[in-house]
């Protein structure tokens, strides 16, 4: 599902994010990437996004070279990739339903689909009964979950997620987890950032550990 062969992302003020990073996911995986503050873990997803692209390297994404990627082709690419983010990134001045039909509307789906994947997305996260709710008047915890309806709402094959618990206390933060551990028991490719490394050993999946941007541990707690 994801390959990164010797990628490294120097930006324009000469900071080097990640430098020679190497590894694989396999599809249905749930992984998990963690460090300290600027190890480069949110510029590895904005790379699967195509939010930045790599300065050396190979980065390959179900089969296609997201380095070759033509700028016209990048929405096709980010359909199939789910992202979720610690700030919700909602519309206040939308409803929760439409917030989560987004996705659904960039690719012109009809009504009557639109409505049942939302509402088949919203229930996934225990939030059906709040569809019309002002994103305002949900908790912390419920925008969030809205977040996540709306990413999975495309049936994409990867999810990625950037601290989509930094926000949230830590009962809330493992309920979090646990949604997205019920994505990846379905196949959906899981990768999320994040640096509460409790929540991490709890969850007992691999983990990949960067230090100044590069891969110094890939933890994989099934095969011990």
């Amino acid at each position: 599902m994801i390959h990164f062969d010797n990628v490294s992302k120097r930006y324009a003020g000469g900071h080097e994010a990640l430098n020679g990073l190497s590894f694989d996911v396999e599809a249905g995986e749930m992984v998990f990437v963690t460090g300290h503050s600027g190890a480069g873990k949110t510029t590895l997803l904005k790379l699967l996004g195509i939010i930045e692209r790599p300065s050396r390297g190979e980065i390959v994404l179900n089969g296609a070279d997201l380095g070759r990627v033509r700028q016209r082709s990048i929405p096709q690419v980010r359909r199939g990739i789910g992202m979720v983010f610690q700030n919700h990134r909602l519309l206040m001045d939308r409803c929760v339903f439409d917030n989560v039909a987004l996705p659904l509307g960039i690719v012109g789906a009809g009504r009557e689909e639109t409505a049942k994947r939302v509402r088949a997305a919203l229930d996934k996260v225990g939030l059906l009964d709040r569809e019309r709710a002002a994103p305002a008047t949900l908790s912390t915890g419920e925008q969030q979950r809205v977040g996540i309806a709306r990413a999975l709402v495309g049936k994409p094959p990867l999810i990625i997620a950037d601290e989509p618990t930094g926000n949230l206390d830590p009962q809330l933060s493992v309920e979090i987890m646990n949604l997205f551990a019920e994505f990846q028991q379905v196949g959906t490719t899981v990768l999320i950032a994040s640096h509460d490394l409790h929540l991490i050993r709890h969850m007992g999946k691999r983990v990949l550990v960067l230090d100044h941007g590069q891969l110094i541990d890939d933890f994989r707690p099934q095969a011990a």
